[in-house]
C-alpha cells in the first residue's frame, strides 16, 4: 500500500530521515517495521508566523518497496549520423538545446568562446587574486554560462514556458541531488554544479555531438537571407541552422547583430547594488527569533518588492549563506553578483537590490537606439571601476549611511574577496536609481524591522540582471522574425531569466529547429 500525506510539522520533526519516519508512523498508524520507505515529494518553509512550520508532501510505502526511481530519466541515442545543428554558447540554454536535439535525432555542435567549466575556474580566481579579467573566460563566459559560478539556483516563477520538472529531472540524471525535486526553491550550489555540467557535456559527446571550447562566433554565414552556419575566431566554420545562446553579457554579439541590421528591440532591465547582511541577522528577522534558525532550520532567505515613483524596486537572486563575487567580463568594469555553495554555509547573506529601468527613462541614450540601455550598463560598470580604485575592489557604503546620504568612513567585514573601498554611492550613482532605492529600502525596513542597519553593506554595482535587448523571434517556432535558420535562445536573446527558464527555452528552440528544418 502507498499513502501520500500533506503535512504541516515542526522543524525538528522534518529535520532528517529518522524524524520524518516517526512522523509517518504517527500519521499512518503503522509501525516502522511496516513502513518500508518514505519519500519526501515536496518541502517548503512557512515562516510567516512566529512559529515556523515545515510543509511536507510524503509518499509512504507500507509493506512494499518503491519500484520507481527518484527521478525520471531521458533516453539519449546515438546521433553521429544525424543532421547537424550549430549551438553558440554552452550555458543552460545551449546545453539543454543540445540534449533536446539529441532526443529529436539531431546532432548538436556546440561552440563556446570560453573554457571548460574546470579550466575557467583558474581565470575566475585571477580576478580575485590579481584583479585580472580575461574577456573570454570569467564569471559570464565559459562552459555552464553565468549560472555555473554564480549560485546554481533552479527556482523559476514561470509555469508557462515548459516543464520545470523535466529540466530538474535532467539535472538529476546528470548528477544533481534528487533534493532539487523536493525543495520549493531548489539549489544545486556552485561547488556541485560544475560536475553536473561536465556530465552533460560528456553525454552530448558520447551521443555523437561536438563541443568546441575557446571558439568564438565572429560571423553568421548568411545565404539568401538564411543562416547556414557560423565563422569562428579559430578559422573554422560550422554549418547548420544556428541556435544563438550567447548569454546576457555577450555585448560584442549585440553590436554585430545591430551592424548587420538583424532585428533587435530594446527591453527593460534592473540596476542597483548587492546588499550584504550577516546571515545570523537575516535568520533572526525571517524566523522571528533572537535565536535565529536554531538547530533545525536552513539559512533564511528573503524576498522584497515594492513600487517607488512608478518603478519596481526589489530583491534579486538572494543568496543565503553565500558570497558576493566579481562578475565583470572585461577590463575597466566592476560588476557584482552573488553565489552560494551547496551547504549555504558562509556567515553572510546577500541579494541584488535593484530598480526597474526602461529605455525611456534615459533619453540621453536615445541616439544609441536599441543599444541605449546597454551603453548605460557599460557606463555604470565603468563608474564602479573608477570609484572602486580602478581595479576589482568594489565601491561600497553602509546601508544606513546610504539612506541618510552620509559617507561611510569604515565598512563591515564582507565576503567580497577582492576588497571593498568606501565610496558615496548616494552621490555618484544616478538619482533615478538612488532615490528609488532609498524609498524601497525604507519600506523594506518597515516591513522587516532590523533589515535597515549599518551592519549591512551596499556593494556597487549590480547591472547584469538580464539582457538589455531582445533578439526578435517568432513566438511559436523561436526562429528570428526576418532571418531564417537563426534561433535566438535564452537570457542573451531576452527570453529567459535564470538557469531553469533558459534551459526550458533551449528545449523550445531545439523543437523549433526540428519543426522548421527536419519535419518535412
Amino acid at each position: 500500500m502507498i499513502k501520500e500525506l500533506l503535512l504541516r510539522v515542526l522543524p525538528e520533526e522534518a529535520y532528517n530521515e529518522q524524524t520524518i519516519l516517526r512522523v509517518a508512523e504517527r500519521e499512518t498508524g503503522f509501525d516502522a517495521e511496516d513502513i518500508k520507505a518514505v519519500r519526501v515529494l515536496k518541502r517548503s518553509v512557512d515562516a510567516r508566523k512566529r512559529q515556523v512550520i515545515i510543509n511536507l508532501k510524503l509518499r509512504v510505502f507500507i509493506n512494499e518497496l518503491p519500484t520507481e526511481q527518484e527521478y525520471e530519466t531521458t533516453n539519449y541515442t546515438d546521433v553521429s549520423n544525424g543532421k547537424s545543428v550549430v549551438i553558440v554558447g554552452a550555458g543552460p540554454g545551449g546545453l539543454f538545446a543540445a540534449l533536446r536535439l539529441i532526443e529529436l535525432g539531431l546532432r548538436p555542435i556546440i561552440i563556446e568562446r570560453g573554457k571548460n567549466v574546470r579550466d575557467r575556474k583558474r581565470d575566475i580566481a585571477l580576478i580575485t587574486r590579481e584583479h585580472l579579467v580575461n574577456p573570454e573566460s570569467n564569471y559570464s563566459f565559459g562552459e555552464g554560462g553565468a549560472g555555473a559560478y554564480s549560485d546554481g539556483k533552479l527556482y523559476t516563477r514561470s509555469k508557462k514556458r515548459g516543464s520545470v520538472d523535466k529540466i530538474l529531472n535532467v539535472f538529476c540524471q546528470h548528477g544533481a541531488s534528487p533534493s532539487i525535486l523536493v525543495d520549493a526553491h531548489p539549489h544545486i550550489g556552485t561547488d556541485k554544479l560544475p560536475r553536473v555540467i561536465e556530465n552533460m557535456r560528456n553525454q552530448i559527446i558520447e551521443c555523437g555531438g561536438e563541443v568546441h571550447f575557446e571558439t568564438r562566433m565572429d560571423k553568421l554565414i548568411i545565404k539568401d537571407n538564411e543562416v547556414i552556419g557560423v565563422e569562428t575566431n579559430t578559422g573554422k566554420t560550422f554549418n547548420g541552422p544556428v541556435v544563438l545562446a550567447t548569454g546576457h553579457s555577450a555585448r560584442d554579439v549585440y553590436y554585430y547583430l545591430h551592424e548587420q541590421n538583424i532585428a533587435l528591440e530594446a527591453k527593460g532591465i534592473a540596476v542597483g547594488v548587492r546588499v550584504e547582511h550577516p546571515q545570523e541577522l537575516i535568520d533572526q528577522l525571517q524566523y522571528h527569533s533572537i535565536d535565529g534558525r536554531g538547530d533545525y532550520l536552513p539559512p533564511a532567505e528573503y524576498s522584497y518588492v515594492t513600487q517607488a515613483q512608478g518603478r519596481g524596486v526589489y530583491s534579486f537572486c538572494m543568496c543565503p549563506g553565500g558570497f558576493v563575487v566579481p562578475a565583470a567580463s572585461a577590463p575597466k568594469q566592476v560588476v557584482v553578483n552573488g553565489m552560494s555553495p551547496a551547504n549555504r554555509g558562509s556567515k553572510w547573506a546577500n541579494s541584488g537590490m535593484v530598480v526597474e529601468v526602461r529605455p525611456e527613462d534615459f533619453p540621453q541614450y536615445e541616439a544609441d537606439g536599441v543599444l541605449g540601455l546597454m551603453k548605460f550598463q557599460e557606463e555604470m560598470e565603468r563608474f564602479s571601476w573608477l570609484n572602486g580604485g580602478m581595479k576589482q575592489t568594489a565601491p561600497a557604503q553602509r546601508l544606513g549611511d546610504f539612506v541618510k546620504k552620509k559617507n561611510s568612513y569604515d565598512l563591515p567585514e564582507s565576503s567580497y574577496t577582492p576588497g571593498l573601498l568606501a565610496s558615496p554611492l548616494h552621490f555618484w550613482m544616478p538619482e533615478f536609481i538612488t532615490n528609488r532605492l532609498r524609498e524601497g529600502l525604507n519600506y523594506f525596513g518597515k516591513v522587516s524591522h532590523g533589515f535597515m542597519t549599518n551592519e549591512a553593506v551596499m556593494i556597487g554595482m549590480e547591472t547584469r540582471t538580464s539582457s538589455p535587448v531582445r533578439i526578435v523571434r517568432d513566438r511559436d517556432t523561436c526562429q528570428h522574425i526576418t532571418l531564417k535558420g537563426l534561433f535566438p535562445c535564452g537570457e542573451g536573446a531576452g527570453y529567459a531569466g535564470g538557469i531553469v527558464s533558459a534551459a526550458i527555452d533551449g528545449e523550445r528552440c531545439a523543437e523549433g529547429v526540428k519543426q522548421i528544418f527536419f519535419d518535412n
